[in-house]
């Protein structure tokens, strides 16, 4: 804003000075006049036609009888002013003007300088110097956003559920603010501190909150900022931020996704990019090459510490890496008190539950969910956000929004809720299998209904029943269509479903060696491995390629022969629990156990009796979750119809 307003008043300057100047001269031609010679203005006067005349040294302007006005220059001649007076003619006579030399080159020379002086202003617009370096030829100059000490607010108490991340950190905030303690041991700060972890974990948070503490500058740089389509604009970028990091030592340099410059070098197709490669050069040098940087720590973020360069990742330069994992069941609550700080909470909102009711979630995807919940609160007018706002905001992150708009007719309705209920059903009886946490045919997201199991713990790791639970599950929708309504009725709505199963049983045999034919060999195929023709290399051949499609196949169809025995032998609470979505439109896990108990459903909470017609329909699809996540919950639903 001061930038602006210093660009704003020197141009008003400028067009003032200008107009003035144009002005000047544009005075002095205002009058128009005639040129006589003196001859001429002799025989004017002696004819008596002359009114008045004006004496500046040689030069005479004057006015005739007639009001016409006139400039002539005298050659010396000293009987001028008897003829005049002869004539009756009146006599100005200006003093003669009193200016030094100096001022008087200054005054013709003044229009000159002011043009070198604006050439001399856009010359420095264009190389970065009127504008914080952010001209038309500032290539090579570094675009670090600077924070100082007193710009940073976060501190440690702002960061939650990475208690061992903190700790690991720490001991730069101490080295900071205290350097002696650690150098009287011997003992240096580590030059590069690495974070990664998956997106939203607070990796850039974290790294605030260490400037924050240690009241240090703290410069702030993504790592695709250094790359532009010229050769050695990076490396000059990162040449010239550490040169302002120095001049502010002690400092943190923080570089966001790191992995966009400091890929491994010689990969890829034409062996990489000159441009960056020369930039992680200039970046290796600047963190360990023969002049060391004292006081300069860089922190750098990324999701994908494995493309990083083994140079990158050497002692020296990142000498510690920190894992930035997700929270689990303890740092989500303290996350979630964090957030709910900043909006009113009502006593009710219970932050233990909401963290053992959203696993696998991270940082940011609970204080999205947080916010999502004070939206809520605020479309229904409340001063106070209550644990229903909280609850509605977690269906709603998890399953995605409802679309209570979309038109279907009752066929339709009815054969969501049997594909749904399919769902549930093989949930609810194979072993392993995660909970059934709420079945509805209101549309969310992308999906016609929805079927959610939320897992009762934190998972590491997954075992071979459960994923052949999973795949169970997976086909009960598809099953119940096929059942109720026979094999040429079923539709399109498993299409995900078949999708994901086939992904999960596929790793099972290729990645995870559940296969008894292929044993634990990995058969993935190795993305990274360039062929000849620049596709990825295969590294398996025709018959074991073929052997893995037919161990796929062995999961899929034993699991889908269990499905569909499971479902016939409960066809009843298949009926039941169809025809009470059909009512209700949403089950909870409390009106699921009584249909599975073959007992009378309760009806919700907030449900009001409409004669079993329900007011809304539904359509969509849900996002595929990635089953290498496994610790999310997993979201069965209908595709939408194509």
């Amino acid at each position: 804003m001061n930038e602006m307003l210093k660009n704003i008043v020197m141009w008003v300057v400028i067009a003032v000075v200008l107009m003035s100047v144009f002005s000047n001269f544009g005075s002095k031609q205002r009058v128009s006049s005639s040129v006589l010679s003196y001859s001429q203005f002799i025989n004017t006067v002696n004819a008596g036609q002359v009114s008045k005349v004006s004496i500046d040294g040689p030069n005479i302007s004057g006015q005739t009888t007639s009001g016409e006005a006139f400039t002539t220059r005298s050659p010396g001649d000293i009987h001028l002013i008897d003829d005049l007076l002869k004539n009756g003619v009146e006599i100005v006579a200006k003093p003669p003007e009193e200016t030094s030399a100096i001022m008087s080159i200054l005054i013709s020379w003044f229009p000159m300088l002011l043009l070198i002086g604006v050439w001399i202003f856009f010359m420095r617009q264009m190389q970065g110097g009127g504008a914080g370096g952010r001209g038309a030829m500032s290539f090579g100059k570094s675009k670090a956003k600077l924070l100082s000490e007193d710009e940073i607010k976060v501190t440690f108490a702002d960061v939650a559920g990475v208690q061992e991340a903190k700790e690991e950190v720490e001991e730069v905030v101490d080295f900071l603010k205290e350097p002696s303690k650690f150098q009287k041991l011997g003992g240096s700060i580590p030059r590069g501190i690495l974070m990664s972890g998956s997106p939203g974990t607070g990796k850039t948070l974290l790294a605030k909150a260490i400037a924050g503490e240690a009241q240090v500058p703290f410069f702030s740089i993504s790592g695709s900022d250094f790359v532009e389509m010229f050769v050695g604009v990076g490396a000059s970028r990162v040449r010239d931020m550490f040169e302002q990091a120095k001049k502010s030592a002690p400092c943190i340099i923080f570089i966001d996704e790191i992995d966009a410059v400091g890929r491994a070098r010689g990969i890829g197709i034409g062996g990489g990019n000159d441009e960056r490669e020369q930039t992680l050069n200039q970046l290796l040098v600047e963190m360990d090459g023969f002049s060391g940087n004292e006081g300069v720590i860089v922190i750098a973020a990324t999701n994908r510490p494995d493309v990083l360069d083994p140079a990158l990742l050497r002692p020296g330069r990142f000498d510690r890496q920190v894992e930035v994992p997700l929270p689990d069941i303890r740092g989500r609550e303290q996350i979630l008190k964090v957030h709910l700080k900043k909006v009113p909470a009502d006593d009710s909102v219970n932050s233990n539950v909401i963290a053992r009711g959203t696993p696998g979630f991270s940082g940011a995807d609970l204080a999205n969910l947080v916010n999502e919940a004070a939206l809520f609160a605020a479309r229904a007018d409340k001063k106070l956000v209550d644990m229903n706002d909280m609850e509605n905001a977690k269906d709603k992150v998890l399953m995605g929004a409802e679309r209570r708009s979309m038109v279907m007719s009752d066929e339709e309705k009815k054969c969501t809720a049997y594909h749904e209920s399919g769902h549930a059903i093989v949930g609810r009886l194979v072993p392993e299998h995660d909970p059934v946490y709420k079945v509805t045919i209101i549309p969310r997201g992308r999906a016609l209904g929805v079927t959610m199991f939320l897992p009762e713990r934190d998972q590491i790791s997954i075992s071979k029943q459960k994923l052949e639970s999973q795949l169970s599950s997976l086909y009960g929708g598809r099953l119940a269509e096929e059942i109720i309504f026979g094999e040429e009725a079923v539709t399109t709505g498993a299409s995900n479903d078949i999708e994901r199963a086939s992904v999960i049983a596929r790793n099972m045999v290729t990645q995870w060696g559940f296969s008894e034919k292929l044993g634990a060999l990995n058969y993935a195929e190795d993305e990274n491995v360039m062929g000849h023709s620049g596709g990825s290399a295969k590294t398996i051949s025709e018959e074991t390629a073929e052997l893995i499609n037919q161990e796929v196949r062995v999961f899929i169809d034993r699991n889908y022969r269990r499905a569909k025995e499971l479902l016939r032998e409960n066809l009843d609470i298949l009926h039941s629990m169809s025809g009470a979505l059909m009512k209700y439109e949403t089950l909870d896990s409390d009106q699921l156990d009584q249909l599975m108990a073959r007992t009378t459903v309760s009806p919700p909470k907030d449900w009001e009796d409409t004669g079993g017609d329900s007011s809304s329909n539904h359509a969509s699809e849900v996002e595929d979750v990635e089953e290498s996540e496994i610790t999310k919950p997993t979201v069965g639903g209908k595709a939408e119809q194509p």
